[in-house]
């Protein structure tokens, strides 16, 4: 019956992925209520499909009928049972069985499971990508260090962190646009530039000022380029350091990232908000649509309104605009330029700020939930089991460079990525400085170019995997590597949903060693006794193209996190 009811077909060229497969399951349990009179809107569009702790006990498993029996008017056991049975016909499914209070094991075809290696290969770099923010314009904002030193550990994880998820939004459709927003207004510019001029002068540093060894070399930098700059009034001495200064520092900053791996659409300077009129634009239209008040001198505005546990003030009493201000107008401003979705990911010190800028949002009249805040907590270098304080350069602070210049730039992405940015961070330098299988990006690594390394023996013997019949993969070993494999485009999908770049390199890791254990269960190539070539035995073939997709989907996964894939190592 299954072979022939197109209702029963899961896919034609497609592999039976978990989405897939959950998709099919909620057509099915459709059809089955509808068959029995029973209401059918009950079934969700996506039922929860996972892989069994126990491989035993099969491929995936299903709780739909335990979600959804009571609802649509009958018992999960039963409703299991009918679901089962009808699930058991479609040629793509081996078995389908239901376990304790109503679950749905189910074994997949060793045919089917060949078509999502099939599926891989055809899609290439492709594979993972989807359709979840098609449409969608979105503004990440990350990084946004001060340009009064160099970028330190906490704006290091965001310069990895914001990278990658601005991979997996746009591998998911989205319309990113990365920014850099430039903090080059207000006190602490006037402190730097106080303290590059005290440097200048070989003058102590100010006490409110910045210190280490690149402000030296900037105020070396500025001197040569103005042999004159001894002349000026100390005004205009402080503006010079002030104008060039900070394009110096911005201009290391902007080579940093870059050497990190990390690129930037737009570097939007604050100061451009002022001086564009952008500022008072907003606060005459708070003031007009009355969430900008007057009390005590100051104008506040009614953030309590819209969720803020306080009104802020942004015109101070002495009449000049605080921090906020600049907030407001580039909220507006990005929105104006057309972004549905606004991401700002701050230091661990910012937790005010999301509630802060979506009322900022409502208040200007948009949705707040426009802007979404990201807070990433604090990171720690480690290093015979002490922790690292101080740079040389910076004097009081770690930076990226301190970093790369200690594991490197693959490792230092790793590192920064593989833990979710809700929690602290103490990176192992020895760690992940190592060439060893306990250090997570070295493991990733080296089974990519292990993957290379046996294709370039399969050339060496003329086999390929062209027309390879891939349902001689029945092994359990190869089983899970196809699993593993079809899981991919889920775990993007979620990554991107829920801002987690490190669920990639999870994945990543367990797909390594699937393949690892892969490899050592099952001979992937002839020995030197057996025929090569078009003669080799048609299982070479099919494990070739096994071993092709896996290397593909590792090559995929280590780039959503900006991480390269070694041919050799």
């Amino acid at each position: 019956m299954g072979a022939t009811n197109p209702h029963y077909v899961l896919i034609k060229s497609l592999g039976v992925t978990p989405a897939e497969l959950s998709e099919f399951i909620a057509r099915i349990a459709r059809e089955v209520l509808t068959e029995r009179g029973l209401d059918a809107s009950v079934v969700p569009d996506n039922p929860t499909v996972e892989r069994p702790r126990n491989p035993e006990h099969g491929d995936y498993a299903t709780n739909v009928a335990m979600q959804t029996a009571k609802k649509a008017g009958t018992n999960p056991r039963e409703l299991g049972t009918w679901l089962a049975e009808k699930l058991a016909a479609s040629p793509e499914i081996d078995e389908a069985s239901v376990a304790g209070p109503g679950f749905i094991n189910i074994r997949l075809a060793a045919a089917a499971q060949g078509k999502i290696v099939e599926n891989i290969l055809a899609a290439g770099q492709d594979f993972g990508r989807g359709d979840a923010y098609k449409g969608t314009k979105i503004n990440l904002e990350f990084v946004s260090a001060n340009p009064t030193g160099p970028i330190h550990l906490g704006g290091t994880r965001w310069a990895a962190v914001g990278d990658s998820l601005g991979r997996l939004l746009a591998a998911q459709g989205g319309e990113v646009t990365r920014e850099y927003y430039f903090n080059d207004h207000g006190g602490q510019i006037d402190r730097f530039a106080k303290s590059l001029l005290a440097a200048a002068r070989n003058e102590p540093t100010p006490e409110d000022g910045y210190g280490g060894q690149y402000i030296q070399d900037i105020a070396a930098q500025v001197v040569e380029a103005n042999p004159t700059w001894g002349e000026l009034s100390d005004a205009d001495a402080q503006e010079l350091f002030r104008a060039q200064g900070v394009e110096l520092m911005f201009d290391h900053i902007k080579t940093t990232l870059k050497q990190f791996g990390t690129e930037f659409d737009v570097f939007f300077h604050e100061n451009s908000l002022f001086e564009s009129g952008a500022v008072d634009k907003a606060i005459e239209e708070l003031k007009s649509n009355g969430n900008l008040y007057e009390a005590d001198g100051a104008w506040w505005l009614r953030s309590s309104d819209f969720g803020d546990d306080k009104d802020r003030v942004v015109i101070k009493s002495d009449g000049n605009a605080a921090y906020i201000a600049g907030d407001i107008a580039y909220i507006a401003d990005k929105i104006n330029r057309g972004h549905d979705l606004c991401i700002y990911m701050l230091g661990a010190d910012h937790h005010g700020y999301i509630a802060r800028l979506q009322a900022a949002a409502a208040a200007l009249g948009y949705d707040p939930q426009q802007v979404e805040v990201m807070i990433g907590q604090m990171v720690n270098l480690v290093r015979d089991g002490e922790a690292v304080r101080m740079s040389k350069r910076a004097g009081t602070i770690i930076t990226l460079d301190d970093l790369v210049e200690a594991i490197g730039v693959d490792a230092a992405r790793y590192a920064l990525i593989r833990s979710s940015v809700d929690s602290s961070l103490d990176i192992d330098m020895d760690l992940w400085a190592s060439q060893s299988n306990e250090n997570p990006v070295f493991y990733v690594q080296y089974a990519h170019a292990r993957l290379c390394s046996l294709q370039r023996k399969a050339d060496e013997q003329g086999v390929d995997f062209a027309g390879a019949d891939l349902s001689l993969l029945t092994h359990d070993r190869e089983g899970t590597l196809i699993r593993s494999l079809g899981e991919f485009p889920k775990v993007v999908r979620t990554a991107a949903e829920l801002r987690e770049p490190h669920r990639i390199a999870h994945y990543a890791e367990k797909l390594a060693g699937d393949f690892h254990r892969f490899y050592d269960a099952c001979q992937v190539l002839p020995k030197a006794d057996e025929p090569t070539g078009t003669d080799a035995a048609p299982v070479f073939h099919a494990r070739l193209a096994l071993a092709a997709a896996t290397r593909q989907v590792l090559e995929n996964a280590l780039s959503l996190v900006g991480v390269s894939a070694p041919e050799r190592m």
